[in-house]
């Protein structure tokens, strides 16, 4: 389990001190749930999400894994806890190939089954078997996405951060990422913290949701309760914005 205790984090500028990015944000993961985090651009989702990981680090507040506060642990000591990462941009190394990128993500944490661990990413995303050896800048955007995850599943985790997902992919690419999220959690127990701006899929996939707004949480419930509360079908699902 994931405890985040009042975190709060701003950004130095030239000018000094600037604007609270996160203000006191407190949330639970429990294990084998997905929680969805949902909120319009600005409002911190990815800044959240990277604090949890140890980069930047927590103004003030706790982050508390397993019982353990991880809050001024070192980002590799935190993926070596279990948890792993699939970024905002993907992010994969786009000179080395599709297996090379793979390794990357089993050499994180030292894993010993690397052939059973391909194969179990290669059930979830054959696409990626068959680019084995094709270099990662040469994929398609939902192809990079599937080697994002399928990276960050090679080292093993028991909680999984996704960083939207499904940015700038088509609608049939974005089913396909989200029906695989949902096998992972619900086949092989997998903890997912997915923070989206596609609000729908989102709250669909969420056993527990969250809104953030300007750094702070401001509503929280199942991933159905918020689907169906007037302010958030308004701000983020009917082509609003919050």
């Amino acid at each position: 389990m994931i405890i985040v205790d009042d975190v709060h984090k701003r950004y130095q500028t030239d000018h000094g001190p600037g604007k609270w990015v996160l203000q006191g944000v407190s949330f639970t993961i429990p294990p084998k749930l997905s929680v969805g985090l949902i909120g319009a651009n600005g409002a911190g989702k990815s800044t959240l999400m990277m604090t949890v990981c140890g980069d930047p680090r927590a103004r003030s507040g706790r982050i508390v894994h397993d019982g353990q506060d991880i809050t001024d642990m070192p980002t590799h000591g935190i993926m070596r806890r279990g948890i792993a990462q699939a970024p905002e941009g993907r992010r994969i190394f786009g000179r080395m190939t599709v297996h090379e990128n793979l390794l990357m993500g089993a050499e994180i944490t030292g894993q010993p089954d690397v052939p059973a661990l391909l194969e179990q990413v290669f059930a979830l995303f054959p696409r990626l078997k068959e680019r084995l050896t094709q270099r990662g800048g040469t994929l398609s955007g939902g192809e990079q996405q599937m080697l994002a995850i399928a990276r960050a599943l090679m080292s093993r985790p028991r909680l999984l951060l996704l960083d939207e997902p499904s940015l700038g992919l088509a609608p049939l690419v974005v089913r396909q990422i989200f029906a695989a999220i949902r096998e992972l959690n619900r086949r092989n127990g997998l903890t997912v913290l997915l923070v989206e701006q596609n609000a729908y899929q989102a709250l669909r996939l969420a056993h527990r949701g969250y809104v953030l707004v300007n750094g702070a949480i401001t509503m929280t419930g199942t991933g159905a309760e918020l689907l169906e509360r007037p302010e958030v079908r308004a701000a983020y699902l009917e082509g609003g914005h919050a």
